[in-house]
């Protein structure tokens, strides 16, 4: 196989950012290189290019959902970033019984591990009343997991104690190792795909939408289009979170800052 040339990146890099918006560094070469070369081993082609042809032709969206799988980045652990399920508690706690379902939003949700986090919050505080979590993503490969609910048990360390012995069952003789998160838990969350920089498909109003740790990977103009899709699906009064190192400064003027990374809609 010959080694991926700069020409080849830059095709790579059009290719990442008109399908999901994301943005490539060149230092992100080396890893470009290591995640497409097993696909290229796999469908025996001879270089990048031939697998860039591939893409281009696009009469195999498998093939296409496959690349796009393989040049994201899906870094996320439970409770991630805990200051924001602490606002989610407060809010939680402060719904009013009677009122229609509480309904949140993990708009990159990977492998569903952040959804899974919102839920415990949300069964916890709402002491048995409605609620509802949707997690979207655009890598077909991390909703696979998210919709099992099941992961090796050093990628928990973070879920409070508490929440691991009652929505997380620790698994036995082959499944050592493993957690998986309680059915009664998963039936409150669903999972579908969703590209932020495309039209979003219907998912209802949301009263809380964590949309966090995504922005990086994005320029300007995109973050301004990525954060008006999802915001047009949050409710009046709800909540937006982004991530720590995110702000909506020159992004969006639709909701007003609370805090660092908490914002509200009028």
């Amino acid at each position: 196989m010959n080694a991926l040339t700069d020409n080849e990146f830059d095709n790579f890099r059009r290719f990442i950012l008109d399908a999901a918006g994301l943005s490539l560094s060149p230092a992100k070469k080396a890893l470009v290189s290591g995640r497409l070369a097993k696909r290229l081993q796999v469908l025996k082609l001879a270089s990048y290019s031939e697998y860039f042809a591939l893409l281009k032709d696009a009469q195999d969206p498998d093939e296409v959902q496959t690349a796009i799988d393989l040049l994201t980045t899906n870094e996320t652990y439970f409770f991630r970033e805990p200051r924001h399920f602490d606002f989610l508690r407060s809010i939680a706690t402060a719904a009013r019984p009677g009122k229609p379902p509480l309904r949140v939003w993990s708009a990159a949700c990977s492998s569903g591990e952040e959804a899974y986090s919102m839920a415990m919050v949300l069964a916890d505080c709402l002491n048995g009343g409605p609620f509802q979590v949707t997690g979207t993503d655009i890598s077909v490969r991390m909703l696979r997991c998210a919709h099992t609910g099941h992961y090796p048990e050093q990628r928990t360390q973070h879920i409070p104690p508490a929440y691991l012995k009652r929505f997380c069952l620790r698994g036995m003789g082959k499944q050592a190792g493993t957690l998986l998160v309680d059915r009664s838990l998963r039936q409150h969350v669903s999972f579908l795909q969703a590209n932020l920089n495309a039209p979003l498909p219907d998912l209802g109003s949301f009263d809380v939408i964590f949309l966090r740790n995504v922005m990086i990977y994005f320029s300007i103009a995109t973050k301004r289009e990525v954060v008006g899709r999802v915001l047009a699906n949050l409710k009046p009064g709800g909540y937006f979170c982004v991530g720590h190192t995110e702000s909506l400064n020159d992004v969006s003027s639709a909701v007003t800052q609370l805090a660092p990374s908490i914002y509200r809609k009028p």
